[in-house]
């Protein structure tokens, strides 16, 4: 009983330091800037002249996909100086929409932005898909190039996913060995290249593929956003919550995210010589705070497709029912540096706290003689009270080089209770009590 109060001490001490008005500093050393603090809201009449699509001539009508009509909509918005364009209560059958430049999107309550389930309402463009840029679907919402772009409102944005996910079981029951890209499925949502995005309080909802997808983007905030893809009856594949792909400062405060692959998932790029492709890059100063995890593969996931990852917090979270809290996918064919990665002030059940071992899926070398070299260092996990299956899920390839890992005040109950220090250099145990024992 008095460790148990000791460590709850400890955890509302820490969760103290992390409330707006004291942003501390990052697992780095270095200061997070207020900006992370501001969570205030975007108010629908800030966004300007708001254009309802029944006003301007597109109905409701949940049979009917009706793209070409709410794009002249949104083009309209943007010709005449910006605006927001309003989904008014009902249910609006769609294809690839693309915002522009001083538009915005706003979901009333009770309104819903349906995905068609033909691919051919989503024509091929240049894109970026799972570490690599080449021709690819659109999402339902797209925006590329829309600074201070923002998605609000407590609508909803359903993927209308079943039919891709029965195309993509049947594709990998033919050919098990199939990628994520044979089958043809879109995105939710996919931002481009915008700086000082926000998205709040809508439902994100059956993705065909990813459900949020932001690209090269700096200064996003997520906040009150709730996100799901089922894992059963039909599982609902590769419909990650939120990838991020080569972004910086990014908050994601009070969602809540349950889907049936990675909730959280960090990435970059992917291939030998990923790091000399201008087109990748790393994600740094990520906060995740105040959000839920449903069923989910992870709740925090470093790649599959990723080269660098620096300053990454999660805190201040509770998992329902994670495979994994925090995963590290090290992939022998890239080289990568996952570093300054900090999960503290967490509760709830997973099946793996940690799990850390390479990532051998789609393996290709190009012709590279060597094996790339890659990195996972200063990471971090504090003040976390878990039911797990497996405690310490860590082996390392020849190629993987792990070091400077710390654990402090952790409750952790598991039925397997294991740990190698070995497999990590420089590795701290600081008030780690697995199934009621102290371990070091």
């Amino acid at each position: 009983m008095k460790n148990l109060c000791i460590f709850l001490i400890q955890l509302i001490a820490a969760a103290a330091l992390a409330q707006p008005g004291r942003p501390g500093t990052f697992p780095d050393g270095t200061a997070i800037p207020q900006w992370f603090s501001d969570t205030s809201k975007i108010d629908l009449a800030s966004l300007g002249t708001q254009f309802v699509l029944t006003k301007h001539g597109v109905s409701p009508d949940s049979n009917v996909v009706q793209t070409a009509a709410i794009q002249r909509v949104i083009d309209e918005a943007n010709a005449t100086g910006g605006g927001v364009v309003v989904v008014p209560k009902g249910t609006f059958l769609i294809g690839a929409l693309f915002f522009k430049p001083k538009t915005h999107l706003y979901l009333a309550e009770g309104a819903v932005l349906k995905g068609s389930d033909k691919i051919a309402d989503y024509p091929m463009m240049p894109s970026r898909m799972e570490g690599q840029n080449l021709d690819y679907f659109p999402a339902l919402v797209n925006a590329y190039g829309v600074n201070g772009f923002t998605i609000s409102g407590n609508g909803t944005i359903d993927g209308n996913g079943l039919n891709y996910w029965k195309a993509f079981w049947q594709r990998r029951k033919e050919n098990p060995n199939c990628t994520n890209l044979e089958v043809s499925r879109p995105r939710l949502v996919f931002i481009w290249k915008s700086n000082d995005v926000q998205v709040q309080d809508v439902r994100l909802q059956n993705s065909g593929f990813w459900t949020s997808h932001y690209y090269q983007c700096n200064n996003v905030k997520i906040l009150n956003v709730r996100i799901t893809a089922p894992h059963e009856p039909v599982k609902a594949p590769s419909t990650d919550a939120i990838d991020l792909d080569v972004c910086n400062n990014v908050l994601v405060k009070g969602c809540y995210l349950a889907v049936n692959d990675d909730a959280i998932a960090l990435k970059g790029g992917k291939g030998p010589y990923a790091d000399k492709d201008a087109g990748n890059g790393s994600n740094t100063n990520i906060i995740i705070e105040d959000t839920n995890f449903g069923f989910c593969h992870a709740a925090l996931t470093c790649g599959s497709e990723a080269i660098h990852n620096r300053n990454v917090v999660m805190r201040n979270c509770h998992i329902e029912n994670a495979m994994r809290v925090l995963w590290l996918k090290m992939r022998p064919d890239t080289p990568q540096r996952y570093e300054f990665i900090s999960v503290e002030n967490v509760d709830g059940y997973a099946y793996s706290l940690i799990y850390v071992k390479p990532w051998k899926q789609f393996f290709d070398l190009k012709g590279r003689k060597d094996v790339p070299l890659s990195y996972s260092d200063h990471i971090s996990l504090k003040n976390i009270r878990l039911k797990c299956e497996v405690f310490f899920d860590v082996n390392p390839g020849d190629s993987d080089k792990l070091s400077k890992f710390s654990f402090e005040n952790l409750d952790i109950t598991a039925k397997n209770d294991a740990y190698d220090k070995s497999v990590v250099q420089d590795f701290t145990l600081n008030n780690v009590k697995v199934n009621n024992k102290m371990v070091r």
